[in-house]
């Protein structure tokens, strides 16, 4: 088998395509091209962090829990419930990883 890839590294790559932008719009209009570009990539960096902004607001809502709690295993009972987790026959463990992923937090943040 015969590989006819090119051996092309991503520096080369930018300069390909910047001829190949120069050659297609000239001169004369790359710099408008390069500002309606600007101006896109800093709309997509805006709408990312807004959308960054609501899931840490989502997954950062703290957990109302009404009376007193006597120990762990019924918080997290408590906190498994309503997250809508079905606790029974489920260890201390399995109670943390389901309502880690619920909330949207890595494993090793929910014990405390």
């Amino acid at each position: 088998m015969i590989d006819y890839s090119l051996n092309i590294g991503g520096s080369e790559w930018i300069i390909i395509v910047f001829v190949a932008l120069v050659l297609i719009l000239g001169t004369n209009k790359l710099p408008e091209a390069a500002k309606k570009i600007g101006k896109a990539m800093n709309e997509y960096k805006k709408a990312k962090e807004g959308i960054q902004e609501q899931m840490k607001d989502l997954t950062s809502e703290n957990l109302k829990i009404d009376g007193p709690v006597e120990n762990e295993r019924k918080k997290l009972e408590m906190i498994g419930k309503s997250l809508g987790v079905d606790p029974k026959d489920k260890t201390d463990d399995e109670l943390r990883n389901l309502i880690s992923s619920k909330i949207g937090k890595p494993e090793g943040s929910a014990k405390n």
